[in-house]
């Protein structure tokens, strides 16, 4: 399995399924320092919603405490970008994890203080996603 990247962001496709990609892409965010603060099942959402039946698809906000603390001191207004969004969603053959790319978030605030911030982030998610990686080998 590979990395793939957009201008917002990057992930990979894992063999497994939905759960277990919840639960392996969990673990390693949380040896990077972070947690989850939401989890919001929009297959459910848009099941109860508006009637309709899509894939299981999952965002789950993922937040290292320390690096948006500093964020906020550094621009209060940071909120409005945080926390970091991991999606998790079925395909045919496995599951498909991807991450919100911080430093292309955090760079709309213009704010120079912010950008290491933003990176070490960014090198913590590649670092959980890198795991997912290499345990599909």
């Amino acid at each position: 399995m590979t990395i793939t990247t957009t201008s917002y962001g990057f992930g990979t496709r894992v063999p497994w399924a939905q759960d277990e990609a919840i639960e392996r892409i969990m673990t390693a965010l949380k040896e990077e320092g972070f947690g989850i603060l939401t989890t919001i099942d929009v297959q459910q959402t848009l099941k109860e919603k508006l009637g309709l039946d899509t894939n299981p698809y999952v965002i789950l906000g993922a937040c290292n405490p320390q690096l948006a603390h500093r964020a906020l001191e550094a621009e209060p207004e940071i909120g409005l970008l945080l926390p970091c969004n991991v999606i998790v969603y079925q395909v045919d053959d496995g599951t498909t994890v991807a991450i919100m790319d911080p430093a292309a978030a955090l760079r709309l605030a213009g704010n120079p203080t912010v950008e290491p911030i933003a990176l070490e982030a960014k090198t913590r998610l590649e670092r959980a996603l890198q795991r997912l990686v290499e345990a599909s080998a």
